[in-house]
């Protein structure tokens, strides 16, 4: 295989900034270990977006995308490398021998605690190979909704394009190929979590390496469809009804020379369809162009909680590509410091997830996927929260299940700590953003880009406060249809709001009021506290969408009940924390941290609670402010806090 070109797509990126990129130069190559390659026979054609039905070995657990995509997803063969060894070992061949996995997966799923823990945390380097056979000469895109944390990607021996860097950012190559069998490498390098959050990659949980998502190919015709984009606002209808007016966009991709492109596409249901007409565009070769259209539909079925109704979406240039999603029709916005959804108050209830089961680590299965959201329903949470950008085929479970999601994008620090804060890492961040942005837009799931964790103040003047101003323009610009957020550090709020909030829409509010900060204090203490602590931030922000979007107490089976660190203690808590939220009326919601236990840095032993509490015990490794164990049982605080939501959703 001799590609003629290959050209990296960074998802999110412009396509006047994409370039062909040089090949990647490596090392020179030993000979390789002899080996017997995994085969996987992928019957595609790059004449034509339709193809022949799509085996059920090969269909993409992401239903969104191009129509044409199949999975490459088992026979894959694992080496480990801790000493770096493959690339002189000649491993970019793709002979070497392993295991057999299948992706997503993650190479050091475990162990996270204790000695052996805090070596795995501190990474390696992993190998993966697999083959596919393509029947047909032609232009190909190979998709990788993530990978951690350094990708390089080798097709029969050669680079494909350059490396990739960074987690949960999926990046995809368009590389030109022939007929027949062609071994596919990955090489994935998560050493130096340290030197990763310099590079302005910190993280707040295990530094979790390999293939952590799905990973795609498929054949691309003479144009493509790319980053397509959906907003819904209401309007009364003629009959006194409401009216939904759609406005729908996708960038056009040109492959062949300069010409004219006419996109097409409906948006229906059960119910009837509506055509989507786009004017028709000219676009130079290797270039793009934005097209939009409106419509407007009368008695839509609107997505809620309630009635997450989906409409099918789907977009194409003749014969030449076709992309499909499921979207949901369906208006948010901030009325007096109240979020709306559908011109009526709603009011958020649920857990924080982090994508960590055991054994799995960050790679979910879909069945893992269902399990994170059959725990949701069953707490009777309306909403979740993620410190990082959710797996796509996770949103698309949270769509059905009509969940709501405050999404974290950009970096995620430690409470009022900013590591992007050189001019570089701060134009990162942006990318990093934007990217999660445009790949999520059409999810009617999310309902407020997040774009900082427990800021402090107002700020770091090191690179946040500009990270901040800019990417809240360009969403109010870009994806009008959600809310801006900040999450806020609770013990250091600002006492007056400066420029950093001025394009902030909702603030989420970390409290921590009897666990780290007076954890030992009577009830009626500890009530008066946190109204207060609510009360002056809603001073502060009083035209602001407001939540309490991190709250909750450690707890597991070492601790006594009711002392700190208890299954009682921290059920108390929660159920305190709750009912003094639903005493005050500008508060939009509350969100507990966390829905589950899960890894962090196998040094972290709980934090400050340990200077106000002596004795308390609790697991290094692990964050177990979850309301079911990082095992998967339930703790007494799960019944506690769904009793305590179900009595919310009565009341109204």
């Amino acid at each position: 295989m001799r590609p003629s070109r290959v050209l990296e797509r960074v998802l999110g990126t412009p396509a006047r900034e994409r370039r062909i990129s040089l090949l990647w130069a490596v090392p020179g190559v030993a000979l390789a270990l002899a080996a017997a390659a995994a085969l996987v026979v992928l019957i595609v054609s790059a004449s034509s977006a339709h193809t022949d039905p799509i085996d059920a070995a090969h269909q993409p657990s992401i239903t969104e995308g191009a129509t044409n995509r199949m999975a490459l997803r088992d026979g894959w063969v694992l080496v480990r490398d801790p000493t770096d060894q493959g690339v002189r070992l000649g491993y970019p061949r793709g002979t070497f021998a392993g295991g057999t996995i299948s992706v997503p997966h993650v190479a050091n799923a475990t162990p996270i605690t204790g000695p052996a823990g805090i070596r795995n945390f501190y990474g390696s380097i992993a190998w993966y190979r697999t083959k596919f056979t393509v029947p047909a000469d032609g232009l190909y895109s190979l998709r990788f909704e993530s990978v951690n944390h350094r990708a390089a990607v080798w097709l029969d021996g050669k680079p494909l394009g350059i490396p990739h860097v960074g987690t949960y950012l999926p990046f995809e190559y368009h590389f030109r190929t022939t007929a027949g069998p062609h071994n596919l490498v990955l090489r994935a390098d998560w050493r130096d979590p340290n030197g990763q959050s310099v590079a302005g990659y910190h993280r707040t949980w295990f530094n979790f390496g390999g293939i952590n998502g799905e990973v795609t190919l498929r054949p691309l015709g003479l144009s493509d469809l790319v980053n397509p984009t959906l907003a819904t606002t209401l309007a009364p209808a003629s009959d006194g009804s409401a009216s939904a007016v759609v406005t729908v966009g996708v960038e056009v991709h040109n492959y062949s020379s300069a010409r004219t492109i006419t996109a097409t596409g409906t948006l229906g249901n059960g119910d009837g369809s509506v055509d989507l007409n786009f004017d028709p565009v000219t676009v130079d070769p290797g270039k793009m162009a934005v097209v939009q259209t409106r419509v407007t539909i009368d008695n839509p079925s609107l997505w809620s909680p309630q009635h997450p109704k989906l409409y099918d979406l789907d977009l194409k240039v003749g014969d030449e590509t076709e992309y499909r999603a499921k979207v949901g029709l369906r208006e948010i916005r901030s009325e007096n410091g109240r979020l709306m959804l559908n011109g009526a108050p709603v009011a958020l209830r649920g857990a924080s997830i982090q994508e960590d089961i055991r054994g799995s680590g960050d790679a979910l299965t879909p069945t893992e996927q269902d399990t994170l959201i059959t725990e949701l329903k069953d707490l009777g949470a309306n909403a979740t929260r993620s410190q990082h950008p959710l797996d796509v085929g996770l949103l698309e479970r949270l769509d059905q299940a009509g969940i709501l999601v405050w999404q974290g994008i950009g970096p995620v620090d430690s409470p009022g700590y900013w590591s992007s804060n050189t001019p570089t890492l701060e134009r990162r961040a942006e990318k990093r953003a934007r990217i999660t942005v445009r790949q999520a837009q059409t999810h009617p799931s999310i309902i407020a880009w997040n774009l900082a964790n427990e800021v402090a103040g107002n700020g770091h003047t090191g690179g946040q406060i500009p990270y901040i101003q800019h990417m809240a323009q360009w969403i109010h610009t870009n994806d009008p249809g959600r809310l801006v957020a900040l999450d806020i550090w609770g013990p250091h709020p600002p006492k007056i709001a400066g420029p950093t909030y001025d394009d902030i829409d909702a603030i989420g509010e970390t409290n921590y009021l009897g666990w780290y900060e007076s954890p030992l204090v009577p009830q009626p203490v500890l009530v008066e506290k946190i109204r207060q602590r609510l009360d002056a931030l809603h001073q502060t922000f009083p035209e602001k969408v407001l939540i309490v979007s991190e709250f909750g107490a450690e707890a597991n089976y070492l601790n006594p009940n009711p002392v700190p660190g208890s299954y009682s203690f921290q059920s108390k808590l929660l159920t305190t924390h709750i009912s003094t939220y639903r005493t005050l009326p500008y508060l939009s919601g509350m969100l507990v941290w966390d829905l589950r236990d899960f890894a962090v840095s196998p040094a972290f032993a709980g934090g400050s609670i340990r200077h106000a509490v002596a004795h308390i015990s609790l697991v290094r490794g692990l964050n177990q402010k979850g309301l079911i164990s990082y095992e998967g049982v339930k703790k007494d605080s799960f019944t506690a806090v769904k009793n305590a939501f179900a009595a919310l959703a009565a009341g109204g």
